[in-house]
């Protein structure tokens, strides 16, 4: 590698100057003495081809990509990998040595490693998983857990059609269950993950009782405003090992500069608690 090169990454959404994503890569661009710089690009939908096609021109190594971008851009980029159709949607771009645009969906790497960091004894094959919701965070959660072995998927959600559509395009032993089953989906089940925006703030909390969830039930939560929902705390209340959002957004940080610069940073504790302290209003 060229380290005389100045590296250049970047988050493109719209909104996107909430992002906690700049002060997560800044910090590894410090801690690898890459010399390089992350960076905000606020950008209406209209102007994601232009913004994507300028990458190679301005010599970025590629950008990750949030709300309302994901799916867009896979009409935009020369080539999807595989896991990023299946999930429907590209979280990370990677301009190739030709100037070519590759996107791929690094959302569930970042799932599984909080949830790996968080219950280091997880399994994924340990028994049915419960999985509230059916967006885009749910497709890469799910597909994380087939991944991983998961015997089931019981995928509850408001509209049944959209969890048959996350079924079909995942593939799977994936059970779609009415809303009003949710509260008795979480017998027997070894991981319960909120993959819907309840909770965060500014919206109502996640309405699920908890009554039917095991001791031993690993359960998460794709939120990281606030760092702890209302139902992670409900379930630590009973003795469960919980994994809030934060964690899914450190973890796929590393996957991406692998792409982007063959390099793995480290999710230290000292970049968890600045990013807890930044989100918690103190930084």
């Amino acid at each position: 590698m060229n380290n005389q090169r100045y590296h250049l990454i970047g988050v493109m959404g719209w909104p996107v100057m909430h992002s906690r994503s700049p002060m997560m890569h800044n910090y590894w661009f410090d801690q690898t003495g890459l010399p390089g710089r992350y960076v905000y690009f606020p950008l209406p939908p209209k102007g994601l081809p232009a913004a994507l096609h300028a990458l190679p021109a301005l010599n970025f190594a590629g950008c990750n990509l949030t709300i309302p971008h994901k799916l867009q851009a896979m009409e935009i980029v020369d080539e999807v990998d595989d896991v990023a159709r299946k999930i429907g949607a590209i979280s990370c771009v990677v301009v190739r040595k030709d100037g070519s645009l590759w996107g791929t969906n690094n959302d569930w790497l970042g799932f599984l490693g909080n949830l790996k960091q968080s219950a280091p004894h997880w399994r994924g094959d340990a028994g049915p998983a419960t999985v509230i919701g059916a967006g885009g965070g749910s497709r890469a959660v799910c597909h994380a857990l087939m991944t991983e072995g998961a015997p089931e998927v019981r995928l509850v959600n408001r509209s049944p059609e959209r969890a048959e559509k996350l079924a079909h395009d995942i593939g799977g032993p994936i059970t779609v269950l009415p809303w009003d089953k949710r509260h008795a989906a979480l017998e027997g089940a070894a991981t319960v993950v909120n993959a819907t925006s309840l909770g965060m703030v500014g919206q109502p909390p996640l309405d699920l009782q908890l009554d039917a969830l095991n001791r031993d039930t690993v359960v998460a939560d794709i939120i990281y405003t606030p760092l702890e929902t209302p139902f992670l705390a409900a379930a630590r209340a009973r003795g469960n090992i919980t994994a809030g959002g934060l964690g899914m957004l450190l973890h796929q940080g590393p996957p991406a500069w692998k792409l982007w610069f063959d390099l793995t940073p480290t999710v230290t504790p000292e970049l968890r608690a600045m990013m807890e302290a930044s989100i918690a209003g103190n930084a």
